[in-house]
């Protein structure tokens, strides 16, 4: 299957592997791709779409992989006893062979080359890393692995732009999920990528090397920069000590000052260059102080991020780059990622109250109602609330939209929300939180009594035109990047801040609210969006943070944020249970009720549909029945015919 990406359409479908197809290769022109199967190995004209020419006769031993070498009209091919040919593209003719390494089996399955074509390296069920030298057709190095590297899964070299194409890193991603990229020349760690807990399936470099793309176990695609991962090997060396000595001294106290300088400088030497001291034997072998430089440095990278830094950014400038928007907030949250528990809950399945959402949210993208779905099941699942919560897809809805490509952060962001800035919702549900409204309602009592003084007048309460820009999170009231900036300050300040941005936007649109006297007037407000500066209601929901008396302060009134438990979820049971269940089995029973009706429905056009093919049958057969009497009776009388004329017959020779 070729596509276009530009066209983002299907150019041509080449159908002629009768297995599947385990690896493509593109020559250097662009104008020829080679694709490999478990016998056969096919070149294709990719200016026609037509096969070009095959590469078989290893049906009894297996190929293993054919590839183009860089620049080149060489074909390298890999079989499954470990032979490497390197062939002519044009002529198809064996050029050469390398042979195999004498000892254990080293059993390839990964293989790369550089740029300039003049290696290749190769690994596969083993320890050991090969390094082939094409030039003398000879085996340059045999790098050994760590002992817990059982086996090497990819092999890619790390390109640079004054290499001139011969790599000198290569990428190893072996079956504990982590890549190392080592030197090849040096034996040396340069750095690694992945971990046990978040293992990687493949990756891939970008053409100049300064981007990683990798497939987590999760199903994630993580995009690493290079020169990022790789900052602390382009940092000044440590400063060399040395002590200042007086010659009169050394006459006096002989060499002793000299010596203690000459350790103190053997000492950070040592330290400094303990890697590019090691020999270069035929067999080297990796140190673990590297190993645990690089856990240093990624530990370090990760506490780096400082949340009083990030708030004063936020102050600053109002919100944060929306570059860097989506880790900020992970990093704000401080999510756990707990894969295993997150698999478990959507493992569940679809949540019975949400088999019919597309009923009454039609999303026109399929994948997006998909995933909510999904979440909404998990987050019902997690805790039977969410299963009877009627605006919980309104909340959910933006968060999807955001993080529909990485359904566990989705997942732990929403749970996040529930567990801090919902908190308290739920202690009179399935009725709005009085105790929540009440403290908006204390707010505008303190800074705008005159606006309150309207609503009350006007016979509107705090659940008409408080309850529903809470429960949707302000996202029916303002535009996405509206709604993208107050998220920063609330994820940057304490579960509180939420009403008080809700009290500064009722304040901010007071004239508009003081001109409205229906109650229709005021529930349009609420579900629509409204002229209103949202720098300004920023500005007000932090004066009103400044200067609200302690005694009405939410701050004082709601518990501090507190991140998830990492492992496993927390326990979500602040609510009414007997309430909750109540509706549980209601539900149920209207559920069985349906599905007994249904039965009964079905059973009910079955036997129809039965009664009704009976009576064809019987009218069928009664038709069968007269077609057979007509035909007898026609019968009948054509014997009786028949009969008659012999009879006339016999008169007339017996008159004879």
């Amino acid at each position: 299957m070729l596509l276009s990406l530009e066209r983002k359409e299907l150019v041509s479908l080449m159908k002629d592997h009768e297995s599947s197809i385990c690896s493509i290769s593109i020559h250097a022109s662009g104008r020829h791709a080679l694709t490999t199967a478990n016998e056969i190995a096919q070149i294709w004209d990719l200016d026609t779409f037509t096969k070009k020419k095959t590469l078989n006769g290893a049906q009894t031993v297996g190929i293993q992989q054919v590839f183009f070498l860089p620049l080149s009209n060489t074909i390298i091919s890999s079989f499954k006893d470990d032979s490497i040919f390197a062939w002519d593209f044009e002529s198809l003719v064996c050029k050469y062979q390398l042979p195999v390494p004498e000892g254990p089996a080293p059993h390839y399955r990964a293989f790369a080359t550089p740029r300039d074509g003049r290696l290749l390296a190769a690994g596969g069920r083993s320890h050991f890393l090969h390094i082939w030298t094409l030039e003398s057709k000879t085996l340059l190095r045999i790098i050994d692995l760590p002992t817990k590297v059982r086996m090497v899964k990819q092999l890619e070299f790390l390109a640079d732009s004054f290499d001139g194409g011969s790599s000198q890193t290569v990428g190893i991603l072996s079956q504990d999920g982590i890549i190392r990229f080592v030197n090849i020349h040096t034996c040396k760690l340069v750095f690694e990528v992945g971990s046990h807990e978040k293992r990687i399936n493949s990756f891939s470099l970008s053409p100049n090397g300064s981007d990683m793309a990798c497939i987590m176990d999760s199903g994630c695609i993580n995009i690493y920069s290079v020169p990022a991962l790789t900052s602390h090997l382009k940092q000044a060396p440590a400063p060399v000590f040395k002590t200042l000595v007086d010659d009169r001294l050394r006459k006096k106290g002989g060499n002793s000052t000299i010596q203690s300088t000459s350790m103190e400088d053997s000492k950070q030497n040592k330290g400094r260059t303990s890697f590019s001291k090691q020999k270069k034997t035929v067999k080297p072998t990796w140190l673990k102080p590297s190993e645990s430089t690089t856990e240093d440095e990624q530990s370090t990278a990760t506490d780096g991020l400082s949340h009083s830094r990030l708030r004063a950014i936020l102050r600053g400038y109002g919100e944060y780059p929306a570059k860097y928007r989506m880790f900020i907030w992970r990093s704000l949250l401080q999510l756990p990622e707990n894969h295993a528990a997150f698999c478990s809950l959507v493992d569940k399945g679809t949540h019975s109250t949400f088999v019919t959402l597309h009923e009454n949210y039609p999303i026109k993208s399929r994948k997006l109602l998909r995933v909510l779905q999904r979440i909404l099941s998990a987050l019902a699942h997690w805790s039977a609330v969410f299963g009877e919560t009627e605006f919980l897809p309104l909340l959910v809805f933006p968060f999807v939209k955001l993080f529909q490509n990485n359904q566990l952060i989705c997942f732990e962001v929403v749970a996040t929300v529930l567990v801090n800035w919902c908190q308290n919702w739920f202690e009179f549900f399935p009725n709005p939180p009085i105790n929540l409204l009440s403290m908006v309602e204390n707010l505008l009592v303190h800074h705008d009594k005159n606006l309150l003084q309207h609503l009350v007048q006007a016979d509107v309460k705090s659940q008409i035109y408080c309850w529903p820009i809470i429960e949707t999170l302000f996202s029916e009231v303002l535009t996405k990047e509206e709604w993208l900036r107050i998220w920063d300050h609330i994820f940057s300040n304490h579960p509180s801040f939420l009403l008080f941005l809700v009290a500064a936007y009722l304040i901010c649109s007071r004239k508009v609210l003081m001109q409205c006297t229906a109650k229709e007037d005021f529930e349009y407000f609420v579900h629509h969006r409204n002229a209103c500066d949202i720098s300004a209601v920023i500005q007000e929901a932090y004066h009103l943070q400044n200067t609200t008396p302690s005694d009405i302060d939410p701050g004082k009134m709601l518990e501090e944020f507190k991140p998830l438990t990492k492992g496993q979820y927390p326990v979500f049971n602040k609510y009414p249970k007997f309430i909750v269940d109540y509706q549980v089995q209601e539900r149920e029973r209207i559920r069985q009720e349906e599905l007994e009706y249904l039965q009964q429905r079905q059973l009910a056009v079955e036997l129809k549909k039965q009664a009704e093919e009976r009576k064809e049958a019987e009218e069928a057969f009664y038709r069968n029945q007269e077609l057979m009497m007509e035909a007898e009776k026609q019968r009948r009388d054509l014997i009786l015919l028949e009969e008659q004329k012999l009879a006339d017959q016999r008169v007339r020779l017996q008159r004879k």
